[in-house]
């Protein structure tokens, strides 16, 4: 029964106000700063750039013996005439060699393509074959994706569908821009998390006081994940420099932290394990709570802990699989090389991996608890106590 102080919430719960007014306490200051961070680590002036290379799409016609063929090399020269299907040059036939040898794709007549081009080098060796276009299974793979969402989930999913493409565009338009322009690293991937997961959370499970506090859970693990990659990358003394990309973005972009770039991937990739502990143990303690009206709130908070001690082994699990499956080349590469596997892991490529996957693993670790208790102090209104009682500590808070 709830009398006039009291909120109504999800499942029917009554919402306590002193809590509810200390979530927007805490949430208003950390929103507005994540607005002034994206106005004044927004990029500024133009962002360095490659020219001269171009791609285009085209079509291979037919593939056939080079006209000329090497003498003493033992290798079969191909060629392939292709048509070109975009760019300046749009419905011009043109012969480009074919890559061959170990690894090399398989190009047959009728594959669509992409080529790479020199625009200012002669028609004849102004382009190269690159790759098979991808964008029409790639697009039959994404609708696929969104269907079967919606059919799960319908509104909400459409919600998060719609989370999920402004997560891109904050990442295409702020995160890698602002990188590119030199602005410090750490700052710019929590800003850019804080601003992904106000708006994806809200716009996928509404505005109330559940996603408040699992927002507030997200942003404090998300705060200390970010603190504890600085450490951790700045101990382990990482250069940046071991990716083969690294040295040509050093090359290209002269301002752009090489180093801070591991520490902003290590808080960008934890976002998303992030978002689906602290929603779940939120959504778990108010079900707890909606499921026994008398529960205090230090049972929901165990009860919500024990959900998340099981939630956190399999999170911690699948962080650590999907880094260890993004780089199984890379470890097959030490396995075959005889090295031992502390000369492995203390590689910078490997150890890189296990920094983020570990500090990964302590922000999700951090978030069952944060969270858990907030829920718990949050759904469920403390007993009356007689006037003039000592201060309590945050334990007691809780029964």
């Amino acid at each position: 029964m709830t009398d006039g102080h009291r909120h109504t919430g999800e499942a029917g719960l009554p919402s306590v106000p002193a809590v509810r007014r200390a979530v927007v306490a805490v949430l208003v200051p950390l929103i507005i700063a994540t607005a002034a961070g994206l106005v004044l680590l927004w990029p500024r002036g133009d962002l360095p750039k490659v020219e001269g290379a171009q791609r285009s799409n085209a079509t291979i016609l037919e593939i056939r013996e080079c006209a000329q063929q090497a003498e003493g090399t033992g290798d079969e020269c191909l060629e392939a005439e292709i048509q070109v299907d975009s760019g300046a040059d749009q419905g011009l036939l043109v012969t480009v060699p074919v890559p061959f040898g170990s690894g090399a794709p398989d190009f047959e007549a009728g594959d669509k393509v992409v080529l790479g081009a020199v625009a200012d080098a002669p028609l004849e060796s102004r382009y190269e074959l690159l790759d098979f276009q991808r964008d029409v299974p790639l697009l039959v793979l994404a609708v696929t994706f969104g269907l079967a969402v919606l059919a799960l989930s319908r509104w909400r999913g459409l919600a998060a569908l719609a989370g999920l493409g402004i997560s891109i565009v904050v990442l295409v338009t702020f995160v890698l821009p602002a990188l590119l322009d030199g602005r410090p690293p750490l700052a710019v991937a929590i800003v850019g998390a804080s601003a992904i997961m106000t708006t994806t959370l809200y716009l996928a499970h509404g505005f109330s006081l559940r996603t408040s506090v699992a927002l507030l859970g997200t942003l404090v693990s998300l705060v200390l994940t970010g603190v504890l990659g600085l450490v951790f990358t700045q101990a382990g003394q990482f250069t940046g420099l071991v990716d083969e990309s690294s040295p040509y973005l050093g090359a290209v972009a002269e301002s752009l932290d090489i180093r801070g770039l591991l520490l902003a991937g290590i808080v960008i990739g934890a976002l998303g394990v992030l978002d689906d502990v602290t929603v779940t143990q939120t959504a778990a303690v108010w079900e707890l709570a909606a499921a026994d009206q008398d529960a205090s709130r230090r049972s929901l908070f165990r009860a919500g802990l024990r959900i998340g001690r099981e939630h956190v082994s399999a999170a911690v699990n699948t962080l650590v699989l999907a880094y260890a499956g993004a780089s199984l080349p890379l470890l097959l590469l030490f396995a075959v090389s005889g090295q031992g596997v502390l000369d492995t892991v203390t590689n910078e490529l490997v150890a890189q991996e296990v920094v983020r996957a570990l500090v990964g693993g302590l922000g999700i670790v951090a978030a069952v608890p944060v969270t858990t208790v907030v829920a718990a102090l949050a759904v469920r209104e403390r007993p009356r106590r007689p006037r003039g009682r000592r201060a309590r500590t945050a334990v007691e808070a809780l029964e």
